[in-house]
C-alpha cells in the first residue's frame, strides 16, 4: 500500500543514483520503483529516469528529477539521530566523502545539494540539559563544530 504521504524531493538529476547512496548509507532504507518519462519533457527526454520511489531510514520518498529549475536549500534536511560517535563519523565521512560538503553544527550537504543534520543524541541531550548553564556550554561548544564531536560537548557540558 503506497504512503499517505512522500517526501518529495527534486533533483536536478540524479534521482536514482541518490536514491541508491541513501540505501547502501542508512538502515531501513531502500530503493523502490523507478519510473521514466513516457514522453520528452523540458529537462529530459522520453526514457529518462523521471521519478524514483525510495525510503530513508523509514521515511517514505519520491525523487523527481525536474531539472535546474529549483535548488535545494537548508530549509529542508533529513536530521539523522545518532548514538555514538562511530555512527556520527560513518554518516558524516559517507556524506561529505561522497562529494558532498561540510557545513557546521553537525550539518553537511551530500553531492546532490541535500541537507543532512548529524546529530548525535548526546547533543540533544546537553543543549536541553535543565540546568541552562549547562545547556549554554554544549551550545556555545557546538556553534564551534562541524561534525559534532560528543567527548567536547559532554565536557562543556560538565563545565
Amino acid at each position: 500500500m503506497a504512503a499517505k504521504n512522500t517526501i518529495c524531493i527534486w533533483y536536478d538529476r540524479g534521482a536514482e543514483e541518490a536514491a541508491r547512496f541513501y540505501a547502501e548509507t542508512f538502515p531501513d532504507s531502500f530503493v523502490g520503483a523507478v519510473h521514466r518519462a513516457p514522453d520528452d519533457y523540458p529537462s529530459g527526454k522520453e526514457g529518462d529516469v523521471l521519478t524514483v520511489e525510495f525510503t530513508v531510514m523509514g521515511i517514505p520518498c519520491l525523487g523527481l528529477n525536474g531539472g535546474p529549475e529549483f535548488k535545494q536549500s537548508e530549509a529542508f534536511s533529513f536530521q539523522v539521530a545518532t548514538t555514538d560517535q562511530e555512527e556520527t563519523d560513518r554518516y558524516w565521512n559517507a556524506i561529505v566523502g561522497n562529494g558532498g560538503q561540510e557545513s557546521v553544527c553537525g550539518w553537511c550537504k551530500d553531492r546532490w545539494g541535500i541537507s543532512w543534520q548529524i546529530t548525535p543524541i548526546a547533543l540533544t541531550q546537553a543543549v536541553t540539559d535543565p540546568d541552562p548553564a549547562a545547556a549554554k556550554r554544549a551550545f556555545n561548544a557546538m556553534m564551534d563544530m562541524g561534525k559534532i564531536d560528543i567527548a567536547t560537548i559532554e565536557a562543556a557540558r560538565r563545565g
